[in-house]
């Protein structure tokens, strides 16, 4: 109940309840209505500033939480981006330099790296982050496609070095002596000079005698001149030949690896003491052999050559 309001009435010496009529009513009905309204408006102002509706404050917790998530995202692409940078390195001047092949030039590894997809986002964060994971996955594809080109690269320089006759064809403890002739020389058998186009390692009656590289064995056979002789096929322009065997032990079309025994020193076809007579071809045309086995000799193994080679004796074929 509302509160009443008296006045002194001096006539009947009693106070009397003051009763609003008119305009007068009217009046302080309309002021206390916009005293309200204006009350009420500054009150919703302040709440609404002050304290955001449950669903706004739900999306602003939400808003926290993605943000910080984005934000580790960002440092994941960018620890990627550096780990995948120094793959890239590692690849070009570390594998491609072994496997004599050309670095990547920046213009192959930025090939691909698109943008359409991010240009038409719109919100920044979101168009920049897309963007770096963009390029990050079109670095990957090419050093995907790189590695796939070094292990094909490899495979082949595997083989090819496999097949390269990079060793002695008798081991040290065996070799007695190495003759260094290669060329014009005089036939200690048929007393005139004629071209000597292998190495003649001295060695006891049956030392073993190895392949010096992977391939096969083309012929297996005696012939009046080197005697029993293997010739092998290594692939990539080589072949050896191993001449004046007392024995070999593999056959026509046999697969052979390198270091594997394929015989035995002799002294058969035109020959004047036992040795081995070896022989490399590249291309069809006989090679100094010395080019190649002695790459892999430890320095003592590499001064005995030389020492030996030093007192070479005459040829033995």
């Amino acid at each position: 109940m509302g509160r009443t309001l008296y006045r002194y009435n001096p006539e009947t010496c009693r106070y009397e309840p003051i009763i609003i009529r008119g305009r007068a009513f009217w009046r302080r009905v309309v002021i206390f209505m916009i005293a309200s309204y204006i009350t009420g408006l500054a009150g919703l102002v302040y709440v609404n500033y002050n304290y955001p509706y449950w669903d706004e404050a739900v999306l602003a917790e939400q808003r926290t939480s993605w943000m910080a998530k984005w934000d580790i995202l960002l440092k994941e692409l960018d620890i990627t981006s550096r780990r995948l940078a120094r793959i890239e390195n590692n690849d070009d001047h570390t594998f491609r330099t072994i496997l004599d092949l050309q670095p990547l030039s920046q213009s192959v590894r930025t090939a691909g790296v698109g943008g359409r997809e991010a240009s038409s986002v719109s919100y920044p964060v979101i168009r920049d982050t897309y963007g770096l994971a963009e390029k990050l996955d079109a670095r990957l594809e090419i050093e995907a496609q790189s590695y796939e080109q070094l292990f094909s690269e490899l495979t082949t320089k595997e083989k090819k070095w496999a097949a390269t006759p990079a060793m002695q064809p008798i081991s040290n403890k065996d070799l007695v002596r190495l003759h260094t002739t290669f060329g014009m020389r005089l036939h200690p058998l048929l007393g005139y000079w004629r071209e000597h186009r292998g190495l003649d390692l001295t060695a006891p009656m049956g030392a073993p005698v190895y392949a010096t590289g992977d391939g096969y064995v083309h012929m297996a056979h005696y012939s009046d001149t080197f005697g029993l002789v293997i010739y092998l096929r290594h692939g990539f322009g080589y072949e050896t030949r191993y001449a004046h065997l007392a024995k070999y032990i593999v056959k026509h079309g046999d697969t052979v690896r390198r270091g594997q025994v394929i015989g035995y020193v002799g002294t058969t076809g035109q020959s004047d003491a036992s040795h081995l007579h070896y022989e490399v071809l590249y291309n069809g045309d006989q090679v100094n052999p010395m080019n190649f086995f002695h790459r892999y000799l430890s320095n003592e193994e590499y001064q005995k050559l030389i020492d030996q080679a030093k007192t070479d004796g005459p040829p033995l074929d």
